[in-house]
């Protein structure tokens, strides 16, 4: 099997949404099932892995890259689509929600390694039009001047302490990388926030439906995102003048998570190079692992005390076997 094979497998899910949104009826609840149930048990399945190929060649991850990015939008006029025929029936809530996965997955995936590719590229018009999808245009700015400048750090608004749980993260972390992202580049913000509150009263002077249908996949996506963002470096810190490291960033060598979110668990080998592409990225025997991959860890997130034993002790297995 080629190397690139295996990442075929995260677009999986966003083809079987537009498809499921294509078909109608209940069809439109198979990716809750699929990326909530039969993900996580996969995952189990399919083990670990420590085997990476830093140097291989990546035309083929970089079309796979560039599909999940063309997905988002298309997924999201599928579902505008479906809720034009429909309406907001149960049916419909259940194609609202397996949007919001896909387009926070694939968003997550694509406009994450997008946003670090050469300024006003193809590529960087991808990452925006992907979180223009989602409502999060000012995650490229944020990320890249004020996350990858503090990650790890209490300033950093996207890395979570130990004892703060997920429900509180995501409702003060949004509004705290909106901040950043205007300290850092008022005028990109600004215009990015206009121009999502022209479209959504635009969209909704058409159509109230549409519009909420359109806001409550983009929320479904960014919660996905938060907590990504909330499980990479949870209970991490580093002083203010502490040089960052590898030990910095929780790192997932669960295959499954690995093949289907294009690397993202090799989380720590990011950091430590922005710019490196996600097939070159490479594993760290001095990271904290996770004990799960990410679909087994989010359960665990939604339930607060036992995400917060289950990290602790990872983390304290890891000190013991440094010691």
């Amino acid at each position: 099997m080629n190397k690139w094979q295996p990442h075929l497998l995260g677009l999986v899910a966003p083809v079987m949404t537009l498809a499921s949104l294509m078909i109608g009826s209940w069809w439109m609840g198979l990716t809750i099932v699929t990326v909530l149930v039969v993900y996580p048990l996969i995952e189990l399945v399919a083990g670990k892995s420590a085997q990476t190929n830093p140097l291989q060649e990546g035309r083929a991850h970089n079309v796979i890259l560039h599909l999940h990015g063309l997905l988002v939008p298309i997924l999201v006029l599928a579902l505008l689509w479906r809720v034009s025929l429909d309406g907001l029936n149960g049916f419909v809530w259940l194609g609202i929600i397996s949007t919001g996965l896909s387009t926070g997955g694939s968003g997550i995936v694509a406009a994450h390694e997008l946003g670090h590719r050469r300024l006003r590229s193809t590529s960087w018009w991808l990452a925006r039009l992907d979180l223009f999808s989602v409502l999060y245009l000012h995650f490229t700015v944020e990320h890249n001047h004020t996350h990858h400048r503090h990650w790890a750090r209490p300033v950093d608004p996207t890395s979570s302490p130990w004892g703060r749980n997920l429900y509180f993260h995501v409702l003060r972390t949004v509004p705290l990388q909106i901040r950043g992202a205007w300290k850092a580049r008022p005028k990109d913000t600004g215009r990015s926030l206009a121009l999502e509150a022209t479209f959504l009263v635009c969209l909704g002077a058409y159509s109230p439906v549409l519009v909420l249908a359109f806001i409550a996949q983009a929320a479904v996506a960014i919660f996905l995102v938060e907590y990504v963002n909330y499980l990479q470096h949870h209970g991490l810190q580093r002083g203010p003048d502490e040089r960052p490291n590898a030990t910095h960033a929780w790192e997932s060598r669960h295959r499954w998570s690995r093949w289907t979110l294009l690397e993202l668990p090799l989380h720590p080998s990011h950091h430590l190079k922005a710019s490196t592409p996600y097939h070159r990225l490479d594993a760290h025997d001095e990271a904290p692992q996770l004990p799960f991959g990410y679909y087994g860890m989010f359960w665990a997130a939604l339930i607060p005390p036992l995400f917060t034993n289950i990290m602790q002790k990872s983390a304290q297995r890891g000190s013991s076997a440094e010691s």
